[in-house]
């Protein structure tokens, strides 16, 4: 008797553990600035500002100055990459942002920026905060 009620104990023990919700706990840090969704439609013309991401690293801050130019890139679905346009860096954002105005070809959303050895991506409705 002893052993059937151990073996029972032991199952019902063994169905409530498996059966029992676990719990999660995640952690949200502040961020400073945020970009909008992106609607996918945007074209940014020659004298219109827009805004860069970059990761933010010193090597960015070295590259990366105020009134550089930044060459505009797009890769194609065929994984082409082909020059489209040029942009002026007009300030830093935030840590992880730059506001450029574009002075040659048209932009889109997920472009990508370069200098040197150092890339930025292009967002698409700018940021909400400054």
């Amino acid at each position: 008797m002893n052993k059937k009620f151990i073996r029972t104990l032991t199952f019902i023990l063994f169905l409530l553990a498996v059966s029992a919700p676990f719990t999660v706990s995640a952690v949200s840090y502040p961020i400073r600035v945020y970009h909008r969704p992106d609607n996918g439609k945007k074209i940014i013309r020659v004298g219109q500002m827009a805004f860069l991401f970059h990761s933010g690293t010193d090597d960015v801050k070295k590259a990366i100055h105020v009134n550089d130019v930044l060459i505009i890139y797009r890769i194609s679905t065929s994984c082409e990459i082909s020059e489209v346009g040029k942009a002026r860096v007009l300030s830093y954002v935030g840590e992880t942002y730059l506001k450029v105005e574009i002075i040659k070809g048209e932009i889109k959303p997920n472009d990508i920026a370069k200098k040197d050895n150092v890339s930025c991506l292009v967002i698409s409705e700018g940021i909400c905060k400054e």
